[in-house]
């Protein structure tokens, strides 16, 4: 079993940390494969500097209420191989050669290693349910979360170099493919612990909250960044044709007319034409649109937390959200 790691983040919140170490281990427990391949694509994307969001937010959420800290770490467990599995068959569709600073799966180990990679990781998802749910309603929302992540990404896949796209599209594409993970945490770490359905309720919400300013603000340091703080080229989605808010918003404005030409060439932009688009994209304003949208997600998400029950659990989870949700880097 590989040594666990937890990312920098969670050295502010030491009370997590022990839980967050078993999701790992669990995780690492219930690869049990005898392709050497394939086993070793896993751990190697486990073990890549994640942040363990998911699986920390249904933990949290699972501490307003007395209950087994076993089985809330093993479904923590699952949300993130779950995670995990989604990030990978994105690589795939996307021929992403870089993934958290390092090369991908599908780039070190090559597709096909890659796409039974994912599959084995939806197989354990399942097989910790199985064992650990207290019913089936968590095996059902997570058959369910699976689907709209597959319809997100097939909209995204679909909408690839629609210049038309609207934010109203945009932002269905990132429910699916980011905020109703984050989402399904939040309710499961509610619902599990037993909380009473008002309360699980309110706990999606926050999620689906959370995650929706989470990705609007990735999408957002794509414009800011340069590639090595990134972990990839800038504005690689822009090429492969994935359009987000920065850039939706800019084509809005009349700077619409200096945008099209560079779109235009599609797979053929380069890195001169990235910068171009980034610079123009900045002064017509879509990243501080984007900005303020993002921040209404942040300040719903934030509103919601500060209706839950006032204790220690609350703090902290009003903490993590503003640290994550204002972030630059």
């Amino acid at each position: 079993m590989q040594a666990t790691q937890l990312h920098p983040l969670w050295h502010d919140y030491p009370t997590l940390q022990p839980e967050l170490q078993q999701v790992m281990q669990l995780m690492d427990a219930n690869i049990n494969i005898s392709d050497t391949a394939i086993t070793s694509a896993i751990l190697e994307m486990i073990h890549s500097g994640g942040k363990l969001l998911r699986p920390a937010y249904c933990l949290l959420f699972s501490q307003f209420k007395a209950t087994d800290r076993q089985r809330m770490i093993a479904l923590a467990a699952a949300l993130e191989t779950l995670h995990t599995a989604t990030l990978i068959h994105d690589d795939i569709l996307d021929d992403a050669k870089l993934r958290r600073h390092q090369a991908s799966i599908q780039e070190q180990f090559g597709k096909d290693v890659a796409v039974y990679a994912g599959d084995y990781l939806f197989v354990v998802v399942f097989k910790i349910l199985a064992q650990y749910s207290s019913s089936f309603k968590s095996i059902q929302l997570n058959s369910e979360n699976m689907e709209k992540i597959l319809i997100g990404e097939v909209q995204q896949k679909d909408r690839h170099y629609r210049i038309d796209i609207t934010m109203t599209q945009y932002q269905e594409q990132i429910q699916g493919k980011t905020a109703e993970l984050f989402a399904l945490s939040c309710f499961l770490g509610a619902y599990e612990s037993g909380q009473s359905a008002p309360f699980a309720a309110r706990a999606r919400k926050i999620g689906l909250a959370i995650g929706m300013a989470f990705q609007i603000l990735d999408d957002i340091l794509d414009y800011q960044a340069v590639s090595h703080e990134i972990g990839k080229p800038i504005l690689e989605d822009v090429a492969e044709g994935v359009y987000t808010s920065p850039l939706i918003f800019a084509l809005q404005t009349d700077y619409r007319t200096e945008l099209l030409p560079l779109l235009r060439q599609q797979g053929q932009i380069n890195a001169t034409d990235r910068h171009r688009i980034q610079t123009i994209v900045i002064a017509a304003g879509g990243v501080d649109r984007a900005k303020q949208l993002a921040t209404s997600y942040t300040n719903q998400a934030l509103h919601l937390l500060n209706k839950l029950p006032n204790n220690a659990t609350r703090t902290t989870l009003i903490r993590l959200t503003q640290q994550l949700l204002d972030r630059h880097n």
